[in-house]
């Protein structure tokens, strides 16, 4: 798996575990195992799946993932063998038999377990002495390594541990047969100077640290994430534990992109490489936003709608005589694109098809023929569509979620007297058009209102959001949706129309077809997000 190069990094990606920790951001199974294919195109080394012991969904996710993608090289896939697949548990045995049911189905399946070293938290969360908190690392690593030959130790908190506890601890765990050590700024509390000073402490006073990997896995509390783990990797350290856009619990993770693409950019000075394809950074960028409902910011670097715009007159100057004043990479180099290929009314479906193949959103049958359809009417209300109005127009067609109840027309009426009405159609799960209206305090208030009285599934809306595509009054809009059905974890729909109110009822139903499917599938989950005002 690894290159032989003593200067390659392992690209861990934790966005299916971590990542997925984030508030809101959960995905169903389909989604995962999509995620999945995509960081094995991407070329990623490690793919942590989930946390098998945290419920029979997760487990069976990683099962899944284990079974298709850690089998099988996906075509297009940068390195030859397929990625090791990770699942995470604690340093217990029931934990660790679960890791192991989720990922023994792998070519390269890897136990990775944890507990915390720093004082803090044994004292307070653990309630554990150092001396009993070694002996649990140590037993249980070694009880993961009769089942798996490939295991990961995380001494969680590592960040604020005593290093010489620290040194002793991951000596223990190394003759416990433990391959890769992974060391959690859990907190994001370090300074770059400060990890990098840890890992290289480790390496130096941690016997048998050099017959190891050495790991990081930094948060961004302190927007530090990327920064620590570059000074932990230049320090000494060969994996790095990162998330698609810098998801995960709190402020989030390192991001991959922003990992990769500094040790690229930078590579004189870091003297680094990775296995990864960055032209795809972007694709599968999109991809994790959609599938967590999680919006990638437009000054997000790397991947973000504005990484590579220009606005100012001396910038748009200085990139016409050379793009290098301005940029410090292609956007090619991470799969944007500078290209606008201006489609409107005119323009066949040959035309549109191809564009949507050149954006990576290639459609075919009945979804290329009903986003089609849906651009032919938006380019009668513009004069030019767009890649990004391409781009919303096709992701609406390629949701894993099957699309039970689906909008047939939408009215509404508002202003300043009178009340806000909405009438609805939808068509139902047997096809047979069915209609409602009803009052709200405001246009989307009663539209949903309206889809309530049809569908007649009660759900707490939790998060209402909507943005524009691209600029001016006739932009395309894109909502989004999060809403919880009795105990079972959020569910997420996604919508876009020109028309604001049409997008907020789209994505709705998608969220109501999201908990549907999730209820004949048998999963229940919880969520403990807090509820939000129906949006007006």
């Amino acid at each position: 798996m690894k290159s032989s190069s003593a200067n390659y990094v392992r690209i861990f990606d934790t966005s299916l575990r971590d990542g997925e920790q984030a508030p809101g951001a959960s995905m169903t199974s389909a989604e995962k195992l999509e995620v999945a294919r995509a960081l094995t195109r991407l070329g990623v080394d490690v793919i942590e799946a989930g946390f098998p012991a945290a419920s029979p969904d997760d487990l069976a996710a990683v099962q899944a993932i284990a079974a298709e993608i850690g089998q099988t090289s996906i075509e297009g896939r940068p390195q030859a063998q397929p990625p090791i697949i990770c699942g995470l548990a604690r340093c217990t045995k029931n934990d660790i038999d679960a890791a192991w049911q989720g990922v023994k189905g792998a070519k390269h399946p890897r136990i990775h377990t944890f507990l915390a070293t720093s004082d803090l938290h044994l004292k307070h969360k653990l309630r554990m002495s150092r001396e009993e908190m070694t002996a649990r690392a140590v037993e249980m690593v070694a009880y993961a390594r009769s089942l798996c030959k490939d295991v990961e130790f995380s001494p969680e908190d590592a960040g604020r541990s005593d290093p010489e506890f620290l040194h002793k601890v991951l000596a223990a765990v190394i003759k416990a047969g433990a391959t890769t050590l992974n060391i959690p700024d859990t907190v994001g509390y370090t300074m770059p100077d400060e990890f990098g000073a840890l890992i290289e402490g480790i390496i130096k006073h941690t016997p048998g640290a050099k017959d190891v990997i050495i790991s990081v896995h930094c948060h961004d509390d302190l927007g530090l994430a990327v920064a620590n783990s570059l000074a932990g990797l230049r320090a000494g350290a060969r994996q790095a534990e990162v998330t698609v856009n810098g998801i995960g619990e709190r402020a989030g993770n390192a991001s991959l992109e922003e990992v990769v693409m500094a040790i690229r950019t930078r590579g004189a000075k870091i003297g680094l490489q990775t296995g990864v394809d960055a032209t795809q950074l972007c694709r599968i960028s999109k991809l994790v936003s959609r599938s967590t409902s999680y919006p990638v910011p437009p000054n997000k670097a790397i991947v973000g709608a504005n990484a590579f715009a220009h606005e100012s007159g001396i910038h748009q100057d200085g990139m016409i005589k050379n793009a290098e004043t301005y940029e410090i990479m292609k956007p090619q180099d991470v799969g944007a694109t500078h290209t606008m290929l201006v489609l409107g009314k005119h323009s066949g479906r040959a035309a549109f098809s191809k564009r949507l193949t050149e954006l990576g959103y290639p459609l075919e049958g009945d979804a290329l023929l009903k986003a089609f359809n849906e651009f032919k009417k938006l380019a009668d209300r513009k004069k030019s569509v767009l890649d990004a109005d391409l781009i919303a127009l096709a992701s609406d067609e390629r949701t894993t979620v099957p699309e039970l109840w689906a909008l047939d027309s939408l009215q509404v009426m508002c202003g300043t007297t009178g009340m806000p009405t909405a009438s609805v159609r939808l068509r139902d799960p047997d096809g047979k058009i069915r209609s409602a209206a009803a009052l709200g305090t405001g246009p989307v208030d009663a539209a949903y209102k309206a889809i309530n009285g049809i569908v007649q599934l009660p759900v707490e809306l939790l998060e209402f959001g909507i943005s524009a595509v691209t600029e001016g009054v006739d932009a395309l809009a894109e909502a989004t949706v999060r809403v919880r059905h009795e105990e079972q974890r959020s569910s997420h729909g996604h919508g876009a129309d020109s028309d604001i109110v049409v997008a907020a009822a789209k994505a709705y139903i998608a969220s109501l077809n999201h908990v549907l499917s999730r209820q004949s599938s048998g999963r229940v989950q919880h969520s403990q997000s807090a509820p939000t005002e129906v949006p007006r």
